[in-house]
């Protein structure tokens, strides 16, 4: 008996599918037949939801993007944790958490899906730079950040930290990386040297090594 489903419903399963199969085989190489094969549903249902496999991309990288704002988001509305914390913690967020998602960004950033990386990128700036610039604008406001450019220096420090700490591995380099990061950091936000080095070390420090 065909079993017929609630639009939503079958348009994540598209996109679950499609995950999967760009993770496993790569954007270029995954045909809408393959998508079709994996899901178990005809071409026109398929092309009900999606006109394309690029339509089918850009979902995926909407969704997962939306998902990432929406954790970033909780994290700057916390009150409780310093501003410095939360200004971390953030850019950190925006390493996906589960297995899938962290094998995907690791897609993402492959030559060959330079298309996927470049749409992943757009999406999560657009929504993550007004959260972190407010925080940036709140440490100003404590007196602990001084810059003019609050935005820019948002901007600055996500593509930043998109780019260098995707794996951060347990050796020197990545280390390095992360004080590297810090001082920039400060020097971008107008800080003292070394006031964040005590209290964001630790955060990078607890992070799962890959």
């Amino acid at each position: 008996m065909r079993v017929v489903k609630e639009a939503a419903v079958r348009r994540n399963e598209i996109l679950d599918a499609a995950e999967q199969l760009f993770v496993s085989k790569g954007f270029d190489a995954t045909s809408t037949n393959d998508i079709l094969e994996k899901v178990g549903i005809a071409r026109g249902t398929l092309y009900y939801h999606f006109k394309s496999k690029e339509e089918i991309l850009d979902a995926m990288i909407s969704r997962l993007s939306d998902s990432l704002i929406q954790k970033a988001a909780v994290i700057a509305a916390d009150q409780a944790v310093p501003v410095l914390e939360r200004l971390t913690q953030m850019m950190l967020a925006l390493n996906v958490d589960s297995e899938l998602g962290a094998e995907i960004m690791e897609q993402v950033h492959k030559p060959q899906n330079a298309l996927m990386h470049q749409k992943m990128q757009e999406g999560l700036i657009r929504g993550v730079v007004p959260l972190v610039s407010g925080l940036i604008e709140e440490g100003i406001e404590q007196g602990i950040c001084q810059t003019e450019y609050p935005s820019e220096a948002a901007e600055m420090l996500l593509i930043y930290s998109n780019t260098a700490f995707d794996h951060l591995a347990d050796d020197s380099r990545s280390q390095k990386k992360i004080l590297a990061f810090i001082y920039h950091m400060e020097r971008v936000l107008g800080m003292r040297a070394g006031s964040m080095l005590q209290v964001i070390l630790p955060i990078f420090q607890k992070q799962p090594q890959n």
